[in-house]
């Protein structure tokens, strides 16, 4: 792993690279454990090749997650997951972002449902803001996500928030607090990860359980990624128009982005709140707002 600081002009961003790493920038070896810290089961969060790579352990005794040492206030942050392969029904791999406020809390959310064997796997991302959530997207991923490494990121700008896999976008959420809609954009967020069990939902509404038999469950991480400003850190950064995500050509979707957004939406969303009359038979705003 590799911490990478810079501080141009003004502009402060954090870059933290694990596992694959190309340059130490600061010319000595680091561990996965100077920058993030395990959240919940230590014994349940191995470090694997010298502490470049990461393994996290679900069986019946417990689920574990980890955490970034710091938060940040927009920019742009990615890791390869290799998920839960086989019969990985009633698990949950999550991986998302929360300012940790409790009933105003901001969050974007990845989890990774799990699946009976031959099924394909579904992500869910959540987005809550000013502590107001339950708006729920489901995909299904149009490969086996558990054969290799894929990349999950999620992008968080003043003016959007993109959630993508192997850079395609499945999740689309604009900034239109000028129509009223509550948009996070005050709180900074940590970078969290868990695997746990929520068999009581996760795999067809609860209906599929965990089969205890096949474990312990296992996911894999490496190539961890942040591009964004630390919190604490430079003042001027979160609102410094020299950031890279602040540029006219990121403040909306590109012409291949909206066309591979539209694909997944076409081919592959399975479930979306904004048309769940049973939930809203008011079509929430940000839902008739668009993107």
């Amino acid at each position: 792993m590799a911490w990478r600081s810079y501080n141009n002009g003004g502009i402060g961003f954090l870059c933290v690279c694990v596992v694959v790493i190309s340059v130490v920038v600061s010319g000595r070896p680091t561990t996965f454990l100077e920058d993030f810290r395990v959240t919940w089961a230590d014994s349940h969060v191995k470090e694997l090749d010298g502490g470049r790579g990461i393994q996290l352990l679900l069986d019946r005794s417990s689920g574990c997650g980890f955490a970034s040492r710091r938060q940040y206030l927009f920019g742009k942050v990615s890791m390869k997951i290799k998920l839960v392969p086989g019969d990985s029904a009633g698990t949950v791999t999550a991986f998302y972002m929360n300012s940790d406020t409790d009933t105003i809390r901001d969050e974007l959310d990845f989890e990774f449902l799990g699946n009976r064997s031959g099924q394909p796997y579904t992500v869910q991302t959540n987005i809550y803001a000013h502590g107001k959530g339950d708006r729920e997207q489901r995909v299904n991923l149009w490969f086996d996500p558990a054969a290799d490494f894929h990349t999950y990121s999620i992008m968080w700008t003043r003016w959007l928030i993109i959630f993508g896999v192997d850079d395609i976008p499945i999740r689309v959420y604009k900034n239109h607090e000028a129509k009223g809609i509550p948009y996070p954009k005050l709180q900074p967020m940590g970078i969290y990860s868990t695997l746990w069990e929520a068999d009581d939902w996760a795999t067809r509404g609860g209906l599929e359980k965990i089969d205890w038999k096949k474990a312990p469950f296992y996911a894999y991480y490496k190539d961890f990624d942040i591009e964004g400003c630390p919190v604490p850190g430079p003042a001027n950064c979160p609102s410094n128009p020299n950031n890279w995500w602040e540029a006219p050509s990121y403040q909306s979707l590109s012409p291949l982005q909206a066309r591979n957004y539209r694909w997944v939406r076409m081919n592959h969303m399975i479930y979306d709140y904004c048309t769940d009359k049973s939930r809203y038979p008011v079509t929430p705003p940000e839902c008739v707002a668009g993107i």
